[in-house]
């Protein structure tokens, strides 16, 4: 199926009997054709487990499972939308910028503790950000949203990047991430963004940042 990016703030999705789209609740702007609109409290192939993670992090509204024979048009709040094509790898996105996807991607939940250790959860608390990140694996495509647009960034073995976290959008590849202080503690108090938190993504991959740190 794929996404046809309409203009940077719509996309356009093609639905065949059969196959699946999933899109964040109220993402619809237009449609044509026999397609039906159900919400999916699994939380798409993810299962039981998926949904959990997004109710732990406070991201109880469902996702909705999209069906039937004809063409949406997706969009949601005037935000920029980037369509990331995936080829069997998993990108990380923050649950909340999810705008549609791919009934052939496997969803999951992965806590952010996990790969950034303490300094993870220091992410979570400190810039208000969720410390669970969807993941989405296998083939398919992605529509993230973000503000001000999407920059793609490469991340190679020799040049690891550095993010502001509210900067953040996505990353995918073989990528471990944890977040840098560039300030001692006490100058950090009721600092939640800018030069007081970095977080350092290194390995072989990408991350995608986006223009504005207004969250969505």
């Amino acid at each position: 199926m794929g996404f046809r990016e309409v203009n940077s703030k719509m996309i356009e999705a093609t639905v065949t009997p059969g196959q699946r789209l999933y899109s964040q609740r109220g993402a619809m702007l237009a449609y044509k054709g026999e397609v039906s609109f159900t919400p999916n409290i699994q939380g798409g192939q993810g299962g039981v487990m998926s949904m959990i993670g997004r109710r732990v992090a406070n991201e109880a509204t469902p996702l909705m499972t999209v069906e039937g024979s004809g063409t949406v048009l997706f969009g949601h709040g005037g935000h920029h939308i980037q369509v990331i094509n995936l080829t069997g790898d998993t990108l990380y996105v923050e649950a909340d910028r999810l705008l549609a996807f791919e009934g052939t991607l496997r969803q999951g939940t992965v806590f952010l503790g996990a790969q950034g250790g303490v300094m993870g959860l220091v992410r979570g608390q400190v810039t208000g950000q969720g410390l669970f990140t969807t993941t989405l694996t296998g083939h398919g495509a992605v529509a993230v949203m973000a503000h001000g647009g999407v920059f793609e960034v490469p991340i190679t073995p020799q040049r690891p990047v550095h993010v502001d976290p509210q900067a953040y959008v996505a990353h995918h590849g073989d990528v471990r991430n944890k977040l840098s202080t560039a300030l001692g503690w006490r100058d950090m108090v009721g600092r939640g963004s800018g030069e007081a938190f970095q977080l350092e993504l290194s390995g072989s991959g990408a991350v995608y940042v986006q223009a504005s740190e207004e969250k969505l």
